[in-house]
């Protein structure tokens, strides 16, 4: 091939009308006030993720905040076994009182922020809580308190497990895991990477819709185009999006010291996503062909079909964060392949679908 038959081949591609289509789409999401903010609130978390997880780690898990000590009056017959396990847990601090009554006292006067009532049940401990029920402190103290009981009848099961007649399956032993690192790869990242999707394939039906709605489809088909053509160059646009802005706030996390491994693996399951949720949007669009109707339709289907993704053996969220963490199992890559191969899938039959479509009748 001559130098000039390899120019011609670049300007032929360059040239090609869906990717002529896919760069104006592109260049008009700026105009998108509501896309543009969508993006600068995902790119402020991403840049901003490590001091940002530590206020939402305190709604996801308020005990892991320290916010000041909690002070628990406990009382009753029982009342050994949590003050023990109140001695070695963090931000708690156990009084005991001589009855149940100078403990509710001392709760009235305010110099506990808790009462727990530990009474005898035949072989069950029963443990009657007081707390505030409308204050600022409400939450984080509950929140002790309840990793206090499940701390006590862990070292129960434990003790009494000697006493029993028969053999029960041994208590995992106590993991000291970090609640940040927690939120960071099951809820941060994975929010992350499935924003990008979902928003690419709303704007695809706003893009497909508002052409035909205001007229502009049959302009474009004079160049001439067909209606696949324009739907491959309307698609192109926004599956590509989402993977970049993937690549981008994975960057931002990055530099903020939140590392993220199996990049490749997680920008393929970002794609495989987007394919299927751009595709769902463009097909409602060339179906519906009215702006509304398609949104509505788009928006039920997607919740409809996220919430069919619950029953798979694992869930995309724990997808994501197994591949984040460097941690896959063999039904991890299964599903990442799952989601490739349904996105080719559904992108080959919604093809074929436009191309049965009359473009006159939208």
């Amino acid at each position: 091939m001559t130098e000039s038959d390899g120019d011609s081949t670049g300007r032929s591609l360059l040239s090609d009308p869906r990717l002529i289509i896919a760069k104006r789409d592109l260049s008009s999401l700026s105009r998108e006030k509501t896309i543009v903010l969508a993006l600068l609130i995902q790119l402020f978390v991403a840049a901003f993720s490590s001091f940002l997880v530590v206020g939402l780690t305190s709604l996801y898990n308020p005990g892991s905040v320290s916010a000041g000590e909690v002070v628990v009056g406990v009382a009753g017959e029982h009342d050994a076994p949590l003050v023990r396990a109140a001695n070695e847990q963090d931000g708690l601090r156990a009084i005991t009182y001589p009855t149940p009554e100078t403990a509710r006292e001392a709760y009235q006067d305010g110099r506990v922020h808790a009462v727990m009532l530990a009474g005898d049940s035949g072989n069950r401990i029963d443990v009657e809580v007081i707390a505030p029920q409308e204050s600022i402190e409400t939450t984080l103290i509950i929140d002790q308190v309840r990793t206090l009981l499940e701390a006590v009848e862990r070292d129960e099961r434990i003790a009494r497990s000697d006493h029993l007649d028969r053999s029960t399956v041994p208590v995992p032993e106590k993991v000291d895991a970090s609640p940040y690192f927690g939120f960071t790869y099951t809820v941060l990242v994975p929010l992350l990477l499935f924003l990008p999707p979902f928003i690419s394939g709303s704007v695809a039906v706003d893009a497909l819709t508002e052409e035909i709605e205001r007229g502009t489809l049959e302009l474009l088909r004079v160049a001439p185009l067909s209606l696949v053509d324009i739907v491959d160059g309307k698609a192109l646009a926004m599956i590509l999006i989402a993977p970049l802005q993937a690549l981008l706030w994975v960057t931002l996390l990055g530099w903020n010291g939140i590392d993220i491994a199996n990049l490749g693996q997680l920008l393929t399951v970002v794609t495989a996503l987007t394919t299927l949720v751009v595709t769902l949007g463009l097909s409602l669009g060339v179906l519906t062909a009215k702006r509304r109707e398609a949104q509505l339709l788009y928006s039920v289907l997607v919740i409809f079909g996220f919430g069919i993704l619950t029953f798979l053996p694992e869930h995309p969220a724990t997808t994501v964060a197994k591949l984040a963490v460097d941690s896959p199992t063999g039904t991890t890559t299964a599903h990442v392949v799952g989601y490739a191969v349904a996105a080719v899938a559904l992108f080959v039959l919604a093809r074929r679908l436009v191309a049965r479509t009359d473009p006159e009748g939208l």
